[in-house]
């Protein structure tokens, strides 16, 4: 590095730390500064600026602390300072109060976007009323004792409920010739066969086809 960049980054430090006025670490002021300058010029400048008394140098462990020198800085009134005590004191329980009608804020805005908006809602009433209207028209008919489906649908419905259970019945009676043809020489019992086979029964279930 260059004399000029040397000097360069040693005064930004220095005024940084002159600004900042609090302890920091080379690290911290390699970061806060921006890494405007490298960390071996940060580090160097540090403590050249130590070892000629502008900076206090603390020292923790393995970690190196370093400070403006205050006496460059004049001394704070002892009624400043419990005035600034005060200020702080005061702008925090503003600070707080305005957290608290944040978070209120945000609760009822929480409140607001779960609930359905007003254009979804029209949209839904559209759907609705039609639908509404159907079964008040429905429910009227089946009041005053109206047929709402044809001879002709309600013959059909009985036909196929009969053709359907008379095939439950004929695939029940297979399925048992079958089962009791295997048990002829099965060594073990029914219910064994079955629950090695897998075999559920309309019993299992308390289903029986119904009388047609």
């Amino acid at each position: 590095m260059s004399k000029s960049k040397e000097n360069m980054s040693v005064q930004a430090v220095l005024s940084y730390m002159i600004k900042q006025n609090r302890p920091y670490s080379v690290q911290d002021v390699f970061q806060n500064m921006g890494k405007d300058y490298g960390k071996t010029a940060v580090t160097k400048a540090m403590e050249g600026l130590a070892s000629e008394g502008k900076l206090k140098e603390k020292v923790y462990g393995k970690q190196k602390v370093y400070v403006a020198d205050q006496s460059q800085f004049p001394d704070v009134n002892n009624q400043e300072i419990a005035a600034m005590d005060q200020k702080i004191s005061l702008l925090n329980a503003q600070i707080q109060k305005m957290q608290e009608e944040i978070n209120k804020i945000e609760s009822e805005l929480h409140l607001y976007q779960s609930k359905i908006s007003t254009e979804n809602a029209r949209t839904e009433l559209g759907t609705i009323y039609p639908e509404i209207d159907l079964l008040k028209d429905k429910l009227a008919k089946l009041k005053e004792g109206r047929v709402l489906i044809s001879k002709e649908e309600k013959d059909k419905v009985f036909k196929n409920r009969e053709k359907f259970v008379k095939e439950w019945r004929k695939r029940k009676r297979i399925a048992t010739d079958i089962l009791n043809s295997v048990l002829e020489g099965y060594p073990k019992t029914k219910k064994q066969l079955f629950e090695e086979v897998g075999i559920e029964t309309d019993e299992d279930y308390n289903a029986k086809p119904p009388e047609v």
